[in-house]
């Protein structure tokens, strides 16, 4: 399921107008509760907030190609208590840089947050720092230790 996520994303990020389809996560009722109170900026890497398709309050987007935020996603497959995390601002985010575009999953919160930057946006460290902050301020941390 996760692969052909990234792959409806993977193929709108190189569409122009229009909504951008991004696929909406399942999660529980308190996940969904959380995500819904994100506050995510307007315009990220300078692009504007475009169209997600189908709306929800559970993913955004923004520039073309899109970079893409779903929130209460599951957790990664290949996360595992020893995988390498980028610690930005204090949020740690597992990357999946093999694919393109590159997925990053902020972890260690009460729910998942997947960021999908297409290449033109390297580095893509640059969107998780102007991301983090509205993540931070809405997603709680995990219990000490736990991703």
């Amino acid at each position: 399921m996760r692969l052909v996520a990234l792959a409806a994303v993977a193929a709108a990020a190189g569409c122009g107008g229009g909504a951008v389809q991004v696929p909406v996560p399942s999660p529980d009722a308190a996940v969904a509760r959380l995500c819904q109170g994100l506050r995510l900026p307007e315009k990220v890497r300078g692009q504007e907030r475009r169209d997600a398709s189908p709306g929800s309050p559970l993913t955004a987007a923004w520039g073309s190609p899109a970079i893409a935020l779903r929130c209460g996603v599951p957790r990664p497959a290949r996360l595992q208590p020893r995988s390498d995390l980028v610690t930005i601002n204090g949020l740690d985010w597992f990357g999946v840089p093999a694919d393109r575009p590159v997925t990053f999953t902020a972890v260690g919160r009460q729910a998942y947050v997947e960021v999908t930057v297409p290449p033109k946006y390297n580095p893509a460290g640059d969107v998780l720092i102007e991301l983090g902050p509205s993540i931070k301020a809405t997603i709680p941390p995990q219990p000490e230790g736990r991703l």
